[in-house]
């Protein structure tokens, strides 16, 4: 075998799957055909289970001065709309200074109307903070971290075609070919890899067309700045000089690999907000649908998707990214364990299993906000409605808690609340919070308790989960946490549980056994 895995597609979700595997002790290889990041405008902004998961692996410092920088643009933006008067910041909100959590549809979500009390919602640590990180600086943030973790990213280098039989995976180039064991496309919504495995991809037909662009413009003091709904659909202003978004109910564009024009772009900015402005020039655009297609399993034989080779959805609401790194986080590890002989081949099956109902959720999601945006008035009246409940606290809750995935939990066997839901970042007592002991990408038991039985079964798994024994006061009925590598709890105890260490023994044999007979590197 040249490599271990082969990684087709080096965007975010290649990068942060490869960095994973090479965690875990695999040998991986990222095809990427771009030589370069995308400068292409994409996604400005991630959710909270992505910053979560960059932040478990000790990203948190490098993402928070991206977002001080962009919060900085945006203010000198919004101090230019004003005329020089205030900074955009509507009174401070939960460190981001902009007072806003994300929006649904274009209606925006005040964060000072979020209980995050709720479930869901104020477990996430410092991650919560972070939000304007654009996908561009994750990719180079992760593009940095693959190099120091020896992953070989061959740039400028495409897959043209593999071959897969019970024992690896011929993957071929246009100059040369690399065996490995397995084969994981992360190669976007137009996947080769996806494609030629045969994975089916079933989903909903598109019905807008979509532009986001940075451009340079005259006559724009009347555009409003924000989303702003019409009467022939709804456009975006900011939150940077230039930045406009279009939403036209036209159908899918006839061809989405036609240059995307100024006159294109002012025409369709006109028609939404009826001010003559003038698109002079055009720095970056795109342009994308709302097409909504998942396929139906993650895995076929030796070969996988994460990503949109995986779902595909419009854009709204800035889920896509957050979603393709959870992928990856989940599916790393256990790839990398079967790899290593850690775990039998079976562990893969728990990936379709866990990712696809949060991927089919997210595709509702992104559904449900076109429904919002149609501008027939069934659909407006609709929108009125969802504006009102945005507008008070269980509203903005529950439309954040979605947004942030505050409703995900895995099928894992365990009666405890936190069991298969992400690791609340609890706050340790001379320890830092649980996050800083997450970054080596092992599992974790969390002792609370002082229980000597407990880490004793630990014990027996070393070099598969670590160990650590602390207190935490803002928990005090939390006696052990057993956390996964891609931070969800795998089993949770309260003090006083009847036998908590036969629940801890079958966690520990159902995620970490090395299968019987099974030879392991070391």
């Amino acid at each position: 075998m040249d490599y271990d895995v082969v990684v087709a597609g080096g965007g975010p979700v290649g990068l942060m799957l490869a960095c994973e595997l090479r965690l875990g002790g695999a040998r991986v290889a990222v095809l990427e055909r771009r030589t370069e990041v995308d400068p292409t405008i994409k996604g400005g902004a991630i959710t909270t289970p992505g910053a979560e998961a960059l932040y478990r692996r000790g990203m948190l410092p490098a993402m928070a001065e991206v977002q001080r920088q962009a919060v900085d643009r945006f203010r000198a933006f919004i101090r230019e709309q004003n005329g020089g008067d205030g900074d955009g910041s509507g009174g401070g909100a939960a460190g981001q200074g902009l007072g806003i959590v994300g929006h649904f549809a274009g209606i925006m979500l005040r964060a000072d109307l979020v209980d995050r009390t709720a479930a869901g919602l104020g477990d996430a640590g410092p991650a919560a903070e972070i939000a304007f990180v654009a996908q561009q600086d994750i990719e180079r943030l992760l593009d940095e971290r693959a190099d120091e973790l020896g992953v070989d990213v061959r740039r400028g280098v495409e897959l043209t075609g593999f071959d897969a039989d019970d024992g690896a995976v011929t993957v071929r180039m246009r100059h040369g070919a690399v065996r490995a064991g397995w084969l994981v496309g992360c190669d976007g919504g137009r996947s080769t890899v996806r494609k030629l495995a045969g994975f089916a991809f079933p989903g909903t037909e598109p019905e807008i067309t979509c532009h986001q662009a940075v451009v340079e413009m005259t006559g724009a003091e009347d555009l409003k700045v924000g989303w702003t709904a019409t009467d022939t659909g709804v456009y975006a202003h900011g939150p940077m000089p230039g930045r406009i978004v279009t939403v036209e109910f036209d159908g899918p564009p006839a061809d989405r690999d036609a240059p995307v024009t100024a006159e294109d772009l002012q025409a369709r900015l006109r028609r939404l907000c009826g001010v003559d402005v003038t698109i002079t020039g055009v720095r970056t655009a795109t342009r994308f649908t709302d097409h909504a297609r998942q396929v139906t399993e993650y895995r076929r034989g030796r070969v996988l998707l994460a990503g949109d080779a995986a779902h595909v959805h419009s854009a709204f609401g800035s889920q896509g990214l957050s979603l393709g790194i959870g992928d990856a986080m989940n599916l790393g590890w256990k790839l990398a364990a079967v790899i290593g002989g850690r775990a039998p081949e079976g562990l893969l099956d728990t990936y379709t299993r866990e990712r696809h109902p949060v991927g089919a959720q997210v595709l509702d999601w992104t559904r449900s906000q076109v429904a919002a945006m149609r501008p027939d008035p069934r659909s407006r009246a609709l929108r009125e409605i969802v504006s009102d409940l945005a507008g008070t606290v269980a509203g903005t809750t529950y439309l954040t808690a979605r947004l942030n995935g505050g409703g995900v939990r895995y099928d894992v066997a365990g009666a405890h609340p936190l069991t298969g839901r992400s690791a609340p970042d609890l706050e340790l007592t001379g320890a830092g919070r649980l996050a800083d002991h997450l970054h080596a990408g092992r599992a974790l038991l969390l002792d609370l308790a002082d229980d000597p039985g407990l880490r004793a079964l630990a014990a027996g798994y070393a070099g598969r989960v670590d160990t650590l024994t602390a207190r935490c006061p803002s928990r005090p009925r939390l006696a052990a946490v057993l956390v996964r590598p891609d931070g969800f709890t795998a089993w949770a105890a309260d003090a006083g549980a009847p036998t908590p260490a036969a629940g801890l023994a079958k966690a520990l044999q159902e995620w970490f056994a090395v299968p019987e007979g099974a030879v392991t590197p070391g």
